[in-house]
């Protein structure tokens, strides 16, 4: 995929001289330095240990993986367990399963260099998606907006532009002043280190806040909506988003503050009938344990790392995808968004 000079972050994953190169998250905010994968190991590796994160850019990064795979490995069935390690890296975010098959496919069909296209396709159509899914959430955002938003769910966590991020950015560049409350989002902060960082560099007013404060922010009037991203949805609309993001929508609920959700049709596993169907990771405890490296639990005491969490879909106010926005009941309407291209109409 090739850069937009233009935009001020770069590629989240792309091929270059025969690599999978990626911005290295866990570096971020401090420094901006990029990893570079020659083998599938270390695409897996960049996977599980969150160099690269958010579930449309694991869709291309697994994507990639395959293209790297059949490059370097020699045999038809050494490519195909290497895909399966691709997809099975991380369980929740359904981008991957469906990024690696596409590529896997192409080069089941064309060989090596059918693959790598497949992948560039998978990082492009990811980019024109996040553009659309901003358009259409912009629409439903204020002039003056005060966005409260989770995790991270803008450029680092797609192929570029972002799903929430992307209409918090697509509403700004429209020329709506808006203003983002950034959750921490304990325990890793991709909060605090990632989704400022991005608003920095774009020039978008963000204020960083602790966890616990976004209770305080809607209960006093100072949100206007809660828009967060998605790592899967299921057919009846129930959402699976980073930990902490449920009670975010019990309490948007409780002071009449819109809920949105914007991932794109990707992110919609209608094969998934409900959220209780949804395999929730649970990451090592020390990403509890420690922070920036440093013990803050005493020694011996249990912890728990549930990566995310599902929010009923009774609590979603709209899902944004690139083809329009889906309401309740989400059945009928992420049916319909979720059909074949050719059938679609977006609908705002």
């Amino acid at each position: 995929m090739k850069l937009d000079r233009g935009d001020p972050i770069p590629p989240t994953v792309e091929w270059r001289r025969g690599r999978v190169r990626m911005v290295d998250q866990r570096a971020l905010p401090q420094r901006l330095r990029f990893v570079e994968c020659v083998t599938v190991d270390a695409v897996v590796d960049a996977i599980t240990s969150l160099t690269v994160r958010g579930a449309p850019a694991l869709g291309a990064t697994g994507a990639y993986g395959v293209a790297l795979a059949a490059r370097t490995i020699p045999s038809r069935r050494g490519v195909r367990a290497a895909a399966r390690r691709l997809a099975r890296a991380r369980p929740t975010a359904v981008n991957l399963a469906a990024g690696v098959p596409r590529a896997l496919t192409a080069y089941e069909a064309g060989g090596a260099d059918a693959a790598l296209a497949e992948a560039e396709r998978v990082a492009a159509e990811d980019v024109a998606a996040n553009r659309a899914i901003g358009a259409f959430g912009a629409a439903l955002l204020r002039d003056g907006a005060r966005v409260l938003t989770h995790c991270n769910a803008g450029s680092l966590a797609t192929a570029g532009y972002g799903t929430a991020l992307g209409v918090i950015r697509a509403a700004a560049e429209s020329g709506k002043r808006v203003a983002v409350w950034v959750d921490e989002t304990r325990p890793v902060l991709q909060g605090a280190r990632l989704t400022a960082w991005e608003l920095a560099r774009l020039g978008i007013p963000a204020t960083v806040i602790a966890d616990v404060m976004a209770g305080s922010l809607l209960a006093s009037g100072d949100v206007d909506a809660v828009v967060v991203g998605a790592d899967r949805i299921a057919a009846n609309g129930d959402v699976a988003n980073k930990i902490g993001t449920y009670p975010l929508a019990v309490l948007a609920r409780r002071h009449d503050v819109p809920f949105v959700v914007a991932a794109p049709v990707s992110t919609v596993d209608l094969a998934t009938p409900d959220g209780a169907h949804i395999p929730v990771e649970s990451r090592s405890p020390d990403e509890v344990r420690l922070i920036a490296g440093r013990r803050i639990t005493p020694e011996g005491v249990a912890a728990a790392n549930r990566a995310f969490d599902v929010t009923p879909a009774s609590l979603v106010s709209a899902i944004v995808t690139e083809r329009g926005v889906a309401r309740r009941p989400y059945v009928r309407s992420l049916g319909r968004l979720c059909a074949p291209a050719e059938g679609v109409t977006p609908r705002p």
